[in-house]
């Protein structure tokens, strides 16, 4: 079982999530918080795997909370989960260490794909945080975009074409379902890629994919 600490400081919100979250058969909610200094006192009572963590709360907010979850080596994997689309809060979440950034739109298939995510090791954003995030801070992360198209240019086709999909938010799942490929395969795949470009995790892959134009840019 996965263990789950939900932090928001909607209390009807809150609940909702936690029961979407306990109705997953390997996910399990061991705590609830309002407020982030609650969050990280939760955190070092219930040992959660990962946190789902609100950004905008009174007391201390979602980063702060964060720095102190991430920095207490308890383990907790921190998922945002907000309706701040904002890079006033993704990119500083993500240079925390956070492992994904979920709106609270997002599907409970999404909801719970981040959540086993966090709990495998895994960085996971929601499409629309993976495209605000390439289209908002890509070129200065990951250089020009001559260099970003040498550096997929030892790639095979195949490896440019799931690290395409990886730039769009998509899973692996999603990935194999589109390129008609085993779900084993497409992760072998990404493997390659990483490696050849020297990434070590997803958004770096995608920024690179982004910068190289792999993928097109975001409408609007």
């Amino acid at each position: 079982m996965i263990r789950v600490l939900v932090v928001d400081d909607e209390a009807l919100f809150r609940q909702g999530i936690a029961r979407l979250v306990a109705a997953a058969p390997d996910l399990e909610v061991v705590g609830e918080a309002a407020d982030g200094r609650a969050a990280v006192e939760q955190v070092r009572a219930h040992r959660p795997d990962v946190v789902l963590l609100d950004m905008q709360m009174p007391v201390m907010d979602g980063l702060s909370a964060a720095q102190e979850i991430l920095r207490a080596g308890t383990g907790a994997a921190v998922v945002v989960l907000t309706s701040f689309l904002s890079d006033r809060y993704i990119v500083p979440a993500l240079r925390l260490g956070a492992a994904g950034y979920l709106l609270k739109d997002s599907s409970v298939d999404e909801l719970h794909r981040g959540i086993r995510a966090a709990a495998a090791g895994e960085a996971m954003l929601s499409p629309t945080v993976t495209r605000r995030l390439l289209d908002a801070v890509g070129p200065a992360l990951s250089g020009l975009a001559q260099e970003a198209r040498d550096r997929v240019a030892p790639l095979s086709a195949r490896e440019r074409d799931v690290l395409a999909c990886v730039a769009e938010g998509l899973s692996n799942a999603e990935t194999a379902r589109r390129l008609y490929l085993a779900e084993p395969t497409v992760k072998a795949h990404l493997a390659h890629a990483m490696t050849k470009l020297g990434v070590e995790n997803r958004t770096q892959a995608a920024i690179v994919a982004h910068d190289a134009g792999l993928v097109p840019p975001a409408a609007g």
